[in-house]
């Protein structure tokens, strides 16, 4: 009897919390990880250190990083000389933190390696319950997405299909902490601020780092953050 092949999956890893439990979910769930980080002009290359050593950390089989110039086009405190919103805590408006179209880009390179490889899963570490109000990070984007990669491929046409899986969708920065310490994530690992230093320590103002900390704060764990 021959041996089930494994089953392949690539994984959006960018170093901060959400996409290391994904990585952590998925492997659980049997996957084979191909993470795969975007170098997309943002403002710390601290981010991309973190996400080394996540894939390290939770066993991914391979680790590849993608280059792609967002700062050319700019429109986002991320990769245009715009100022980081500092303890504001509104949520009423889509922030100047919102890269344009960076989820569709990311899942479409994504998209393209997934096929490369012959695997019919990708996993995005989304999330539309404390997140900052992105457009791209609902599930509307998601299912649509999906929908997309069905007929834009050869995989979707010809082949088993393309799934887009979420899994942290509808989790709360403190179930997304509770389920990472049962995965056994080591999140001192992990780099969420916007405008962290070179060395990963975060600024402890924006809005990452808010809800960053509110969510081990509501998830009574200890929360590893390095700050500057």
């Amino acid at each position: 009897m021959s041996e089930t092949l494994p089953r392949k999956a690539v994984v959006l890893v960018s170093g901060g919390m959400d996409s290391a439990v994904t990585v952590a979910i998925a492997r659980e769930q049997g996957y084979q990880v191909h993470a795969l980080s975007v170098a997309y002009g943002q403002r710390h290359s601290s981010e991309l250190a973190a996400s080394d050593r996540v894939a390290k950390m939770l066993g991914a089989v391979e680790h590849k990083t993608v280059g792609i110039d967002l700062r050319s086009i700019g429109g986002s405190a991320l990769t245009a000389d715009i100022d980081v919103p500092l303890d504001t805590g509104d949520d009423s408006d889509i922030p100047v933190t919102y890269v344009p179209a960076r989820n569709t880009i990311m899942l479409s390179i994504a998209l393209g390696w997934a096929e490369v490889l012959g695997s019919s899963d990708i996993w995005c570490g989304v999330n539309a319950v404390d997140y900052s109000g992105y457009p791209d990070c609902r599930p509307a984007f998601i299912e649509a997405f999906e929908q997309l990669a069905n007929v834009a491929t050869k995989a979707g046409v010809e082949g088993a299909g393309i799934r887009i899986h979420a899994p942290l969708m509808r989790m709360s920065k403190a179930d997304i902490a509770r389920e990472g310490q049962r995965l056994g994530v080591d999140f001192s690992a992990t780099v969420s601020c916007y405008q962290a230093d070179s060395d990963g320590r975060a600024c402890g103002h924006c809005d990452a780092c808010r809800l960053r900390a509110q969510g081990f704060r509501e998830a009574g764990l200890v929360d590893p953050t390095r700050y500057a």
